[in-house]
């Protein structure tokens, strides 16, 4: 990636179904781990949202997408009840995907 080329960030999530907009900075900075793995794309190849359906009831759902380069499509959820604690399973499982995803692709440029 070019220098002049901004790096993705979770600041470019945006806040779908269940979310308010006076909730983005805390959700924002609980996701701000989420930049060490995102700032290897530009930014305009990285879309992210966050979604939750049924809120603060037993059969919650959040939901964290990631699109990398239109290529990938990563899917993070959580059924935990405790919406921090869902936000931080989701925020963990997506940093495992893009890990994974990136070594996959690392492994087959190696392979070339």
């Amino acid at each position: 990636m070019a220098k002049d080329r901004q790096s993705a960030s979770v600041e470019q999530l945006r806040l779908g179904t269940g979310f308010a907009e006076h909730e983005r900075d805390k959700i924002v900075e609980l996701f701000r781990r989420l930049d060490r793995r995102l700032e290897r794309f530009a930014a305009d190849d990285v879309e992210m949202e966050l979604s939750v359906k049924e809120r603060d009831t037993p059969s919650q759902s959040v939901t964290l997408e990631c699109w990398i380069a239109k290529k990938d499509r990563l899917v993070a959820t959580s059924t935990e009840d405790d919406i921090r604690l869902a936000l931080t399973e989701v925020r963990d499982d997506l940093w495992r995907q893009v890990d994974k995803a990136v070594n996959k692709r690392l492994s087959q440029v190696k392979r070339r």
